[in-house]
């Protein structure tokens, strides 16, 4: 009898090529989309989130000839996702939506919803790899680094590492799209969204408006308190930011820091940007580290991974040192910590310091 295996299908070209793999590898894939948000009236865009991809999923399973299903999780999505972008905006920290989003509703709730149909694997389109290391399962880059998304998958509960399939995670991006080709999917040439897929237009600001986040008016200062202009809300901003901030100054600036509690936004050089060390809160690892560890840190998506080392590793919170200066930590942005291609854990930014 094949085994079962329940396919997160978003209506693109990776999880579309994803359930075709596990088809030919002789299981009995399941297409399941979920729907998470409902676009303003007019919009139209491609994500995870659009009526569009779903019906891009139903045709995709229809021409594998395997079943299909809908889910609507758009309060699980609201919730856990949508509320929790907001208010780490409002509370001056940048938020990662989609980690947000893997974590809770594809490797807990969609497991749960599989185990609830007697499915026990879960599948994904995602470029990255689960590797075993004796009794342990561990995530590992994709092949392919240029599209890598191990970054956005490092808190998935280890209990569940088990029970994920990554099919495309040996692929590179040309070879999905050949593939899907191939096979004649509908969804082989789909362009791919860089955006936040519940942010029309990617224009975060008036959504936060649109959301019920006021303006409030507030001073940019500089880091000796100088006021050199205004803004209206401290969430319209993100730590390294240089454009729209309504500044006239002889010389480039970038937003350096974020007080909420004062209302205000602090500007600086880009040297003033520079990091030697931050601290990193809600821990998840994979693999035991001890102080002294050093490790590589990624603490955005597609940026090269950075050496540092690991301090107070028995604490709720990591000191993390990096070896050189780094530009632009972001409080409330992941950080990833690997040696060489295996994910050892992370947690989230709470903050950074340049001496």
């Amino acid at each position: 009898m094949k085994e079962k295996v329940l396919v997160a299908m978003s209506g693109g070209v990776d999880s579309s090529v994803a359930a075709a793999i596990l088809l030919e590898e002789g299981y009995e894939p399941v297409g399941v989309t979920m729907r998470l948000w409902n676009q303003p009236e007019g919009v139209q865009r491609q994500g995870c989130c659009s009526l569009d991809d779903v019906n891009d999923a139903r045709r995709v399973a229809e021409k594998l000839g395997i079943p299909h299903y809908t889910l609507n999780m758009k309060d699980a999505f609201k919730v856990n996702v949508v509320e929790y972008f907001v208010d780490e905006y409002k509370a001056g920290r940048t938020p990662n939506p989609c980690i947000a989003c893997n974590r809770v509703l594809k490797f807990e709730m969609l497991i749960e919803k599989g185990a609830q149909m007697g499915i026990h694997k879960l599948a994904t389109g995602h470029y990255a790899r689960v590797v075993r290391d004796g009794e342990r399962y561990l995530i590992a880059r994709g092949a392919d680094r240029n599209k890598d998304q191990s970054y956005f998958l490092f808190d998935t509960p280890s209990i569940n590492l088990s029970r994920i399939l990554f099919p495309i995670g040996e692929l590179t991006k040309e070879e999905t799209r050949e593939k899907a080709k191939s096979l004649g999917l509908k969804t082989a040439m789909k362009a791919e969204s860089q955006e936040i897929c519940f942010v029309p237009d990617d224009d975060y600001k008036n959504f936060m408006t649109e959301y019920g986040v006021e303006p409030r008016e507030g001073s940019i200062v500089t880091a000796d308190g100088k006021v050199v202009g205004k803004h209206m809300g401290t969430h319209f901003y993100t730590i390294g930011q240089r454009r729209g901030l309504g500044v006239g100054h002889a010389h480039r600036l970038y937003v350096t820091a974020i007080h909420p509690e004062t209302n205000t936004v602090v500007v600086g050089s880009e040297t003033d940007l520079h990091t030697v060390s931050m601290t990193v809160e809600n821990l998840t690892w994979h693999l035991p580290v001890e102080s002294g560890d050093v490790l590589e840190v990624q603490i955005r998506y597609r940026q090269e991974p950075i050496k540092c080392r690991v301090e107070d590793t028995e604490q709720k919170s990591l000191k993390v040192i990096f070896m050189g200066a780094v530009g632009a930590v972001a409080p409330g942005q992941a950080a990833v910590f690997y040696r060489g291609d295996i994910v050892i854990g992370g947690g989230w930014i709470a903050s950074s310091s340049t001496s």
